[in-house]
């Protein structure tokens, strides 16, 4: 169901009117919220996800809400051609995207020495060379064009301090980070902006699946005393943010990470807990992660 309303958005109506924005993992979570607050502030909205049938059913639900356009389209950003053949789609669909938001992502807890490179290559193949992939396609365009853009990848707080029991996410988000920081550089006299958003807990089903599978982590919603705040984040919170980096307001702009998690990062945070866990609990995270693995494996399309 639709999360916001206009009440949300500190915006005017109409901001984005004329934009046309892509948010990969756009179909739940994090990444549904910021394409329904772009939707409904007037932008051409792009949902991307490997499970077809829930970026396409989230695509309706919003223009159900909101009306205006979104398109939800099956996509593996771990593919560069299946990226560029999507790419094409939406290029040919009206024009050049002025926004990306790098959001599609994987994780899990787990002790580092269990993991496979199965289980390594299941993240960093989404995060950090997927995000790339798709960022390098729509880039090329946009230069070879001499289309402004901004681009916002969502990061995590793990990448300034480690990520304790999830490393490959941890190692993929700081490449992202570094991404951001080189091309803002490179690209940004050529227009395009670079910026990422490194938020803190804001519970979603994929985070509770994964992250938290056997409900004694931290991410108990709605308060979070790791968090000098101590909560949650709120979606609204989120999608202003991402609005405002994604908007041309926000010129000036350029190759930050933005942290808004309540200042949860400056206490150090992440998942340092868990070395407290024994065999037992370890052995019932990982038959939790699996369980949910196996229901979203049911559900792709590609």
């Amino acid at each position: 169901m639709a999360e916001l309303s206009m009440d949300d958005l500190m915006f005017r109506p109409g901001l984005m009117r004329g934009q046309r924005v892509l948010i990969t993992g756009g179909g739940t979570g994090l990444g549904k919220v910021m394409a329904e607050a772009c939707l409904m502030l007037g932008a051409d909205v792009y949902i991307w996800g490997r499970r077809g049938g829930v970026v396409e059913d989230a695509a309706k639900e919003l223009m159900d809400a909101h009306g205006g356009k979104c398109v939800g389209r099956a996509c593996d950003i771990r593919v560069p051609e299946a990226i560029h053949d999507a790419m094409d789609e939406i290029w040919a669909d009206g024009g050049a995207l002025t926004g990306l938001v790098n959001n599609a992502a994987g994780n899990f807890i787990s002790r580092t020495e269990d993991l496979s490179p199965r289980g390594f290559d299941a993240i960093a193949n989404i995060v950090f060379r997927g995000s790339f992939f798709v960022t390098l396609d729509a880039g090329k365009r946009w230069l070879e064009e001499g289309k402004p853009a901004s681009v916002v990848s969502i990061l995590t707080t793990w990448v300034w301090h480690g990520g304790p029991f999830t490393v490959p996410s941890a190692m993929s988000k700081a490449g992202l980070n570094v991404m951001t920081q080189s091309l803002a550089v490179e690209w940004g006299n050529r227009g395009v902006r670079f910026n990422a958003i490194a938020p803190g807990p804001f519970p979603t089903e994929g985070m509770s699946a994964r992250l938290n599978p056997t409900g004694q982590g931290a991410n108990e919603a709605p308060k979070d005393p790791m968090t000098p705040l101590n909560r949650n984040g709120e979606m609204r919170e989120l999608a202003n943010l991402a609005v405002y980096l994604l908007d041309p307001g926000s010129a000036y702009v350029n190759g930050q990470t933005i942290a808004i998690d309540g200042g949860g990062h400056l206490r150090g945070g992440g998942f340092s807990r868990l070395a407290e866990w024994g065999d037992a609990e370890w052995e019932q995270a990982r038959n939790a992660i699996r369980s949910a693995n196996e229901k979203d494996r049911a559900q792709r399309t590609v």
